[in-house]
């Protein structure tokens, strides 16, 4: 079983004030390892334009390799900006998740537009970055991966991962949208793609996971590390509808696995649960874990969607 210590909060975007377009939120972070930081990607918004609808940028804080609850720097710009009209990503740039390849940075992120019908899709994008990750540029204004045949609807959510030789993305994929009473709610389920080159890719459009809440249970922030000779899952799981603002919203579940093909789940094991009070009291989701110098640590966020930032668990010191 995982164990978990909580170190509290990291970040609060409403404390580093003078940046407009970081006025709230900072979800599903993501690191990059670097020499005496690790810079930590994460979503965020600019206050509401005057009909209440939100963009969505992805910035970074980069916090000290010795203390990493000690802030060094906070972006001055997001790193990609949004997409021209009428393009995949043209309302946001949400969820990132970054990878080396050879001198250049690769970022697989979430780009959605606004829709009619339905509130939003979402497909996956690719940019790259020559500056150490400070700054992105796409490869295209298209998206890599959106919907097809098998997988019609949101396509999100993406972490992508290089075991061996092979490239490996897990991803959301939306399997239908439920009109709840003045709402449209989509649900969707944790897949899984693998590549050669990081560029094509073959999805095997199956769901990895059993469901444990209910058959609409919602499945996101699917994060593979390799650690003690087995693959471990951490992800996020909430109820469908009626999640806001309650106790049915994301808590982290825990899946493993022997050969990245078949995954057993068992939430016992994930290790981190809602604290009493506080910031992360209703909900905890969007887990990253990563290893730093021999020890895991895992990110996640707290209440209402990451909107008051992210925090901070690390593994016991062996």
């Amino acid at each position: 079983m995982f164990h978990w210590i909580k170190q509290g909060k990291v970040f609060d975007p409403q404390e580093h004030p003078g940046h407009p377009w970081l006025h709230a939120f900072a979800q599903a972070p993501a690191t990059l390892i670097l020499d005496d930081v690790v810079r930590v990607y994460f979503s965020c918004r600019p206050p509401p334009d005057e009909q209440g609808r939100y963009v969505s940028h992805t910035a970074f804080v980069d916090l000290d390799r010795q203390d990493l609850r000690r802030i060094v720097r906070v972006a001055d710009a997001p790193i990609l900006p949004l997409g021209e009209r009428g393009t995949f990503d043209e309302f946001g740039v949400y969820p990132v998740s970054v990878i080396r390849d050879g001198e250049q940075l690769l970022a697989y992120y979430g780009g959605w537009t606004r829709c009619e019908s339905i509130p939003f899709t979402v497909s996956i994008g690719l940019a790259r970055s020559l500056d150490g990750g400070r700054s992105f540029e796409r490869l295209g204004p298209g998206p890599l991966l959106t919907s097809d045949v098998h997988e019609p609807f949101v396509l999100s959510g993406p972490k992508i991962r290089r075991f061996g030789q092979r490239w490996h993305l897990w991803y959301v994929a939306g399997t239908k949208w439920q009109h709840i009473g003045a709402r449209v709610e989509a649900v969707y389920k944790i897949r899984h793609a693998v590549s050669d080159d990081g560029l094509n890719w073959h999805r095997d459009h199956r769901n990895l996971l059993s469901d444990v809440l209910e058959a609409d249970e919602c499945q996101a922030s699917p994060d593979v590390i390799h650690w003690a000779g087995r693959y471990h899952m951490f992800f996020c799981f909430k109820h469908s509808v009626d999640f806001r603002d309650n106790n049915r919203g994301y808590r982290i579940g825990y899946a493993y696995s022997d050969d990245l093909e078949h995954w057993v789940r068992d939430d016992t094991q994930a290790g981190l649960q809602c604290s009493a009070h506080g910031w992360d009291s209703e909900s905890v989701g969007y887990p990253h874990v990563f290893e730093l110098d021999g020890r895991l640590h895992m990110l996640y966020i707290g209440n209402q969607f990451g909107r008051h930032g992210f925090g901070l668990a690390s593994a016991p010191a062996s």
